[in-house]
């Protein structure tokens, strides 16, 4: 039989969360953001969920045409734009809306010979300072934009660094919502500024402006933990990790665990081998104690995590044996829930880089 490890995508998780991002900005549009194969969800699963979004948003021109051959006809952005001139013809054979960042990016397309004018988004670095026009910059831009017969729209945007500090320095999304009106005033076209953090820590219209731009809460992880858990923002899991046991052990007190030793049993105690490792994209610095579920309860990994294979404390699980059902992160199908930000803050990192991590070897079930 196969190695009993599985990633769930669920459907209708993805469907609810889509609908919170509605309800936090009811005014705007609602991109999905399906960057890096849907947060590693893959874009062709996580379309079911989440066709009922006003557009799709992400990088590359060969997801586009993923959910284009999926049968999706209305806007796909380009968040980071083109990165070379010819990928404008991709552009206008997919019909794909567009980021301008940079001055390079105007110079294709005042090169580009197209009979179908081409939608932007004309990009402001208010302070992220990765992409984008420096306010000083960018009326210029937009001049220089508005004045190409390729170009049809211009929509104006920029990404806040900080989306849950409200203070109005530079770095607070006040004080960019601020250099981005004070720059855009009187500047035609529709606004994009809000990303997950800002559509729902902030219900100013003026912030959700008439594109928001949901990623991570669409894919069950809160943008802002530990400040707010998914239960808070009302957000659902979108991807279960489990496995199961293959093995169990009884420790004596002063017995060890794993490579290099890392865990000592400090008294008698019986722990499971689960059949998931860092080679499924399990964070191989995930320590002692990082929460895990067998059988619906609640209990912690020990030791350290090898290529195949946790080790995980049965202390509470009286009941656990070979074949017993382990959670990673997500849903146990006994009803518990472990949110997938406490594996990562737990390891030192964020929901994002679990879920892109998921390796290619785990087999990927839609449910």
């Amino acid at each position: 039989m196969p190695r009993p490890i599985s990633a769930l995508i669920h459907t209708d998780a993805l469907a609810h969360n889509l609908k919170r991002a509605r309800q936090a900005a009811p005014q705007a549009k609602a991109w999905a953001v399906v960057k890096a194969n849907a947060y590693g969800h893959g874009v062709a699963r996580a379309y079911a969920g989440l066709q009922g979004a006003d557009g799709f948003a992400l990088l590359d021109i060969a997801e586009a045409q993923i959910l284009r051959d999926l049968g999706w006809r209305g806007p796909i952005l380009l968040l980071e734009g083109c990165f070379d001139a010819r990928d404008l013809e991709a552009c206008s054979r997919l019909d794909l809306w567009h980021t301008v960042h940079c001055e390079a990016q105007i110079d294709w397309l005042a090169a580009h010979k197209t009979n179908r004018p081409q939608t932007v988004f004309l990009k402001m670095n208010s302070g992220m300072n990765r992409l984008g026009f420096t306010p000083a910059a960018y009326r210029g831009a937009w001049l220089r934009l508005s004045g190409l017969t390729q170009v049809e729209s211009i929509t104006l945007m920029t990404h806040f660094a900080n989306a849950d500090i409200t203070s109005d320095g530079p770095i607070g999304i006040v004080g960019q919502r601020e250099v981005f009106e004070a720059t855009t005033a009187e500047l035609p076209g529709a606004r994009s500024l809000s990303n997950s953090a800002a559509t729902l820590n902030f219900t100013d219209e003026a912030v959700a402006a008439d594109w928001v731009r949901p990623g991570i809460l669409l894919y069950g992880s809160s943008p802002d933990f530990p400040a707010h858990s998914i239960h808070d923002w009302a957000l659902q899991p979108t991807m279960t990790l489990r496995c199961e046991l293959i093995a169990t052990q009884d420790l004596k007190a002063g017995d060890c665990v794993g490579y290099g030793s890392a865990f000592t049993a400090p008294q008698a105690m019986r722990i499971g081998v689960a059949a998931c490792g860092y080679a499924d994209g399990y964070p191989r610095v995930a320590p002692t104690g990082t929460p895990v579920l067998v059988n619906g309860v609640r209990t912690r990994l020990v030791g350290r995590v090898s290529m195949d294979m946790v080790t995980v404390d049965l202390s509470a699980v009286a009941d656990a044996s070979v074949g017993s059902e382990v959670t990673l992160w997500g849903c146990s199908p006994h009803g518990a829930v472990l949110p997938i930000d406490e594996v990562a803050h737990a390891a030192g990192t964020v929901g994002y880089e679990l879920m892109c991590a998921l390796a290619q070897r785990v087999p990927v079930l839609l449910v």
